[in-house]
């Protein structure tokens, strides 16, 4: 197998998580939150090195996809996960804290959102290749992000400390 397939691979399955046998996409997501809670335990709390994360992962995440989605000659492989980890990003550049009350909640809501696929969610799964499989995943974690903030900002602050 050529290096660039295994790269889209590992990239697109999110280093294996997409093989999990059972909800491949939620494994992705829980791997997204972990991975946001050992950046904000690196580099401390506040929202950039998540957003800076996400930024970095966007475009090689949907070539993957796109890559990936070629070689297993489907539109929309289930193994295929780096979306669902740039769509549970997003949600979580809403909390405030990355606390387990937040990473619980911005799990939650961005599930949701993902398995619902909400107008326009759904529609952007018919964009071409990676763009698809990547931008209703997007639209999904801004939906989550848009109902945590809300929520955030209608509780009171001790829930969030």
């Amino acid at each position: 197998m050529p290096f660039k397939t295994r790269t889209a691979l590992a990239i697109g399955t999110w280093f294996g998580c997409g093989y999990f046998p059972v909800g491949p996409g939620t494994v992705g997501s829980l791997a997204g939150v972990l991975l946001a809670l050992l950046l904000q335990r690196w580099f401390g709390p506040g929202r950039w090195p998540l957003a800076i994360a996400t930024a970095l992962i966007l475009f090689p995440g949907v070539w993957a996809a796109t890559e990936t989605a070629r070689f297993l000659k489907k539109k929309d492989p289930s193994v295929v996960v780096v979306d669902e980890v740039l769509g549970q990003w997003v949600t979580l550049l809403a909390a405030p804290v990355l606390n387990w009350k937040a990473l619980a909640a911005g799990f939650i809501l961005f599930r949701v959102f993902d398995i619902w696929k909400p107008w326009p969610v759904r529609k952007l799964e018919q964009l071409p290749g990676g763009i698809g499989i990547v931008a209703d995943d997007l639209a999904a974690g801004v939906y989550g992000a848009l109902i945590l903030y809300i929520g955030v900002r209608l509780s009171p602050l001790s829930l969030w400390d």
